[in-house]
This record gives C-alpha cells, sequence and structure tokens, in this order.
C-alpha cells in the first residue's frame, strides 16, 4: 500500500492512500461528488490560474498524477528516480507516474503576489505502508457553486513572430534541439546570424549586442516574473548564468518550443 503525503509552506499536509484521489488547483471544488475523491484550493493563487491543475490517483503499486490546467508546471524527482533524478515540463493531458521518496512540483508563475506572480512549489512524498496510512484532512469534491470563481486570462506571452520571440528562440535553441550543456548559451553575434537565417536576412537592430540584450531582458520578465527575474538577482549580487537561465525557462514554459523551431527551419528550407 503507497502514501502520498502533499506538502505546501501555505497548506498543512496532507495525505492520500491506495484508492484515493486527490484534485488540486484554484478552486477544484467544482467537480461533481465522488466517494474516494478529494479536493484542495490551494492558497494564494493568480486569477489565471486553472480551477483544477491536476489530479492525484493512488493504487496499491504507483501514484499517477495527470496535469489538467492550462498553466505549465515543472515535476522533478529527487530520490529513488529511475536512472537518477528526472525533470518534465507538464502541459495539459500529460500523465506521469511519481517516483518513490520526493517529487518537486512547481507551477509557474501562480502565486499571486499583488500586481506580481511567483512560482508555487508543491512536493509530494510517495512512500510504501504496511497498513492505512493517517487520515486525510481533505475536503471532499463538490458540486459547483454560484460562488465558483471564473478563471482570468494569463498574462500575456511572447508575441509570436515578434522580435523578442525570435530571440527566444535563438537563444533556447540548444534546449529545443535537445543539446543542452549548461556551459554553451548562444552568443549576442549568434542570436543575430539565427535570427537573419530565419528571417531572409532581416534581423531588425539585433547586430547591435545592446538590443540583444534588452530582448533576452523582456523575455526574462515574462518567463519568470518580477520576483523571480535572474537578473534583478544579479544586480543584487548573486552571481550566476542568467542568460542560460532564461533560455531554459523559456523552454520549460514553452514560450518557445521545438515545434516552433522546426516550423521557422523549414519555412527558410523554403525560401532557399
Amino acid at each position: 500500500m503507497l502514501t502520498v503525503t502533499m506538502r505546501s509552506p501555505e497548506l498543512h499536509p496532507v495525505a492520500l492512500t491506495s484508492g484515493e484521489r486527490l484534485l488540486f488547483g484554484r478552486a477544484p471544488h467544482s467537480t461533481a461528488r465522488q466517494p474516494g475523491r478529494y479536493a484542495v484550493a490551494l492558497p494564494g493563487c493568480a486569477p489565471h490560474v486553472s480551477r483544477v491543475l491536476a489530479d492525484v490517483v493512488v493504487s496499491d503499486g504507483a501514484a499517477r498524477l495527470t496535469w489538467r490546467g492550462a498553466n505549465e508546471a515543472m515535476l522533478s524527482s529527487l530520490f529513488e528516480a529511475p536512472g537518477g533524478a528526472r525533470r518534465v515540463t507538464l502541459v495539459r493531458g500529460m500523465s506521469t507516474v511519481l517516483d518513490d521518496g520526493k517529487n518537486e512540483l512547481v507551477v509557474f508563475g501562480a502565486r499571486a503576489l499583488g500586481q506580481r506572480t511567483a512560482d508555487l512549489a508543491l512536493t509530494f512524498l510517495v512512500a510504501a505502508t504496511r497498513g492505512r496510512g493517517e487520515p486525510t484532512e481533505l475536503e471532499a469534491a463538490r458540486a459547483a457553486g454560484a460562488g465558483t470563481p471564473v478563471t482570468e486570462e494569463a498574462p500575456q506571452a511572447l508575441t509570436r513572430y515578434s522580435k523578442v520571440w525570435f530571440v527566444a528562440l535563438a537563444l533556447a535553441e540548444p534546449l529545443l534541439a535537445g543539446e543542452d550543456d549548461e556551459a554553451r548559451v548562444p552568443t549576442h553575434q549568434e542570436i543575430h546570424r539565427r535570427v537573419s537565417h530565419w528571417r531572409d536576412g532581416q534581423a531588425w537592430n539585433l547586430a547591435d549586442p545592446r538590443r540583444v540584450d534588452e530582448a533576452v531582458k523582456k523575455i526574462s520578465r515574462i518567463a519568470f516574473g518580477e520576483e523571480a527575474d535572474p537578473y534583478t538577482a544579479a544586480r543584487e549580487g548573486k552571481l550566476f548564468n542568467a542568460r542560460f537561465a532564461v533560455a531554459r525557462r523559456a523552454a520549460q514554459r514553452r514560450l518557445v518550443t521545438a515545434e516552433d523551431l522546426d516550423e521557422v527551419e523549414r519555412a527558410a528550407r523554403e525560401r532557399r
């Protein structure tokens, strides 16, 4: 028998055992009541966060998480994962088995901090038990009521085919192509050449490194939000590879995708 415990700084720990199912999100109680199904509303969610982000189903042999929300998230397993730790970006409809031990879930830009947003972090601890786990402190899912808050539009992402979108695509290209060496980030000149290649020689003013930096910082604010912007952290004296962090985050949040890269490469080949 398995026990799955969900924790976060804003929640009391909640435990599930075999045969139980948990829905969580901004307002997950809008689903119909069913035996063994529970719901947890995550405190502090921004209005654009989906009412139901995910559900976790626990059986005797496995705990399966299925992502239901429009918001992207990152799932990382830290202990006892097959072949070592793993990291996967979750999008709507994706299903995955939680690994034994500790699983970290980060929902990008889901926590409201006034007019700003920050990531929302949850931890799932998966462990085998001999008997039934501790009683759950969960509320059974109930039918939707008149007071259920409507999900708002998410903050605007990158405008497709804009200058900033093309810079994000060039910046994240090694990650999207599977060449994710952390020591290797495209230079200003490489970003300019790639955008020029994709746009048939038209690369706005990106020959100027300052314009590339401006675009990367815009991508950073969209990808991280102002609270976690690595360029803000750099100004505060915390040294790390901010440009690579922006590239990875843009790929994780699917601001640009491998499908986008395939599209612009195909269009460039057809022009030639």
